[in-house]
């Protein structure tokens, strides 16, 4: 402080003339944590050295104030608009024992800092009622919660931190990809008021190597052999619920859907389909009596399985092709 009672509220909080809002706040909060008068109790130069940052901050976020501050320096308090809410003249005074811990009263510090202005930055000074054109203070928090795709299927049980409070959170089963869900009252609160905003959760659902959802619909593809596809007969598989028996029917084409109704997704009515695509899936190897058996059934086919095909691509005399 000079003898003129003016303070170069930059080195006060030990950031450059051109520093942003986000870097003057992240300095403030850094040496407000340390000169804070509960981790130095009784140490006089350290609550004055708070008073005197918490002066800085409150001028520096504050845009007109700035502006004034950089143009007139010492004089900054004394420019026309400033009236009586100048920093200087009412001082920085906390009631530390408002507060329970030192978030609380940080979050409480920036949130009365930012409300003092109005939707213009302007502050309430001459002609202006204290609280008008405020903003609200927002206390809704969100939280992006990652879940296995089991999690999501059967639902699962959380604990969260909010605020310094273990929060327990309840997933429903059935929960799909990008939902939100919102607990009442599980928010950020505003210290000195009792107020608590809501908590929201951005739930991402992980993907599943086999299973995809569509809509409420669970589907995957089910590898099944040749002879399994021509003879048809039940095969053996793994849906959500533990295995199961699949009917295929006889001389089935690969690529065909067997839907299994009520085995889907967790609906709050019931559950959706269930949907495997039939994939033809050869073996990395052939027996030679397979191979011999093959040769057989081709010798005994009786069916050109490109007959028809062959009959409708053929074009008619005198067409061309463009």
């Amino acid at each position: 402080m000079t003898g003129n009672g003016y303070r170069d509220y930059f080195k006060v909080l030990g950031v450059e003339r051109n520093a942003n809002g986000d870097t003057v706040k992240r300095a403030f909060r850094r040496l407000a944590r340390k000169y804070h008068p509960d981790v130095n109790p009784g140490d006089q130069n350290a609550e004055a050295k708070f008073k005197e940052i918490g002066e800085a901050y409150e001028v520096l976020s504050d845009p007109d104030k700035r502006r004034k501050y950089e143009q007139f320096g010492s004089y900054w308090n004394h420019a026309d608009g400033m009236g009586g809410s100048n920093t200087s003249a009412r001082g920085f005074d906390v009631d530390f024992g408002r507060y329970g811990n030192f978030d609380e009263f940080i979050n409480d510090l920036l949130g009365r800092f930012g409300s003092q202005q109005d939707v213009h930055g302007s502050p309430g000074g001459a002609g202006f009622p204290k609280n008008a054109y405020q903003s609200p203070l927002s206390l809704d928090a969100e939280i992006h919660l990652k879940l296995t795709f089991s999690e999501a299927f059967y639902g699962t049980e959380r604990t969260l931190s909010v605020d310094n409070e273990r929060v327990q959170v309840k997933i429903p089963p059935g929960v799909k990809p990008s939902s939100r869900l919102r607990l009442k009252g599980k928010g950020n609160r505003q210290p000195g008021t009792g107020r608590r905003g809501d908590l929201y959760l951005l739930l991402d659902v992980q993907p599943h190597p086999i299973w995809r959802l569509q809509g409420s619909q669970l589907h995957a593809d089910l590898p099944v052999s040749f002879d399994e596809l021509v003879l048809g007969g039940n095969v053996s598989t793994i849906t959500p619920d533990g295995e199961a028996q699949v009917a295929i029917p006889a001389r089935t084409a690969p690529g065909k859907s067997l839907r299994l109704k009520g085995k889907g997704w967790p609906q709050r009515n019931g559950r959706g389909d269930l949907v495997f695509t039939l994939r033809l899936e050869f073996g990395p190897e052939w027996s030679s009596e397979e191979l011999k058996l093959l040769q057989e059934l081709k010798r005994l086919r009786c069916n050109d399985p490109r007959k028809s095909w062959l009959e409708s691509a053929r074009l008619s005399p005198g067409s061309t092709i463009s």
